[in-house]
């Protein structure tokens, strides 16, 4: 047998692998993504739609997740509190919005129909670049469409803007998978069918960008189900991933910290003295590597609590107590 013709079959045998494992993720998410149709009233009384996307189903008795922007009202129309989810087997079920969360672009959906199969959630912290992902969503309405290929790239940040203060959506997963308009709300997976990220933008052709499924929104998204909102404290401070200086890393490892680029006049941080340059290493006793390790604990129940926080300035440790307030007292 030539080189050629060995090659030849390789790369057949390699291609049937692939194939396999994409016919395997779309027959097991397709009938658990659905097609969302959002619907508002006109002053004059008339339903009309007003948006379109996906949503993958979170549980058996009806919950269902998707973009926060998906839903969101639109200007002209009225609210868009409520709408219609379609699936590939023809089934149709109305939603209600349980709550929607503009600084994470994620939002919880209710029907009140039950026995649905839900997805399968896995965790974005074990992707690796280069790792095939799978795309299920509906793009332009086409329901059920797939689309294939890898993990771009990790740790990508998203502008996102609240009712009063905007915010970076962190670890955000990219991905040449195509997106279009349509499939925010969809379903990103691996080769395992786990869902390990929600579809929310598209940066520019070919640029897919999805909210990553870990522990801080596995957090957003328990508290949507519960309360409706996402109660978050709030720093004040603008901050950015930086090695740890060669002089701190035998008290606190080899790895990152976060810089303090700026501190917002009047915030919690200035109140604690907190100064751009100052390195942060540990927020209320958990090490602080990545902006999204202070986001998850600010998630929490922290607001009126002291947080001590310590940090390195100009070589020095330094300990103080940041008292977090209500990021956004008004709501989501």
């Amino acid at each position: 047998m030539s080189a050629g013709v060995a090659q030849s079959e390789r790369d057949a045998a390699a291609l049937d692998a692939y194939s396999a494992v994409v016919v395997d993720v779309a027959e097991r998410l397709s009938p658990v993504v659905a097609n969302l149709r959002t619907l508002a009233r006109r002053r004059d009384g008339r339903e009309v739609q007003s948006g379109a996307g996906s949503a993958i189903v979170l549980t058996p008795d009806g919950f269902l997740l998707t973009c926060a922007h998906v839903v969101a009202a639109r200007r002209g129309v009225g609210s868009a509190p409520r709408g219609v989810a379609s699936f590939t087997d023809g089934e149709e079920l109305r939603f209600e919005v349980v709550g929607a969360d503009p600084l994470s672009d994620l939002a919880v959906l209710r029907t009140h129909d039950g026995g649905l199969e839900p997805a399968r959630l896995g965790d974005a912290a074990d992707l690796r670049v280069g790792q095939l992902v799978v795309a299920i969503g509906n793009p332009h309405g086409f329901a059920g469409s797939v689309t294939a290929g890898v993990v771009s790239a990790l740790g990508r940040s998203l502008p996102a803007r609240g009712r009063t203060v905007a915010r970076t959506i962190d670890d955000v997963i990219q991905t040449d998978a195509a997106l279009n308009p349509g499939n925010s709300g969809g379903a990103l997976a691996d080769s395992g069918a786990r869902v390990v990220g929600v579809s929310t933008a598209i940066a520019g052709i070919g640029l897919g960008l999805a909210v990553p499924i870990n522990s801080a929104t596995r957090g957003i998204i328990g508290a949507l189900m519960t309360d409706g909102r996402v109660r978050r404290g709030y720093f004040g401070i603008a901050g950015g991933v930086r090695p740890l200086p060669p002089t701190a890393r035998e008290r606190w490892g080899p790895g990152a910290c976060v810089e303090v680029i700026e501190v917002v006049p009047g915030s919690p941080a200035e109140g604690a003295g907190l100064r751009p340059h100052d390195l942060i290493v540990e927020v209320h006793g958990q090490r602080i590597a990545r902006v999204a390790d202070l986001q998850t604990i600010l998630q929490r129940d922290v607001v009126g609590t002291n947080l001590e926080t310590v940090v390195l300035r100009a070589g020095a440790e330094r300990r103080t107590h940041v008292v977090p307030t209500d990021l956004e007292p008004t709501g989501s």
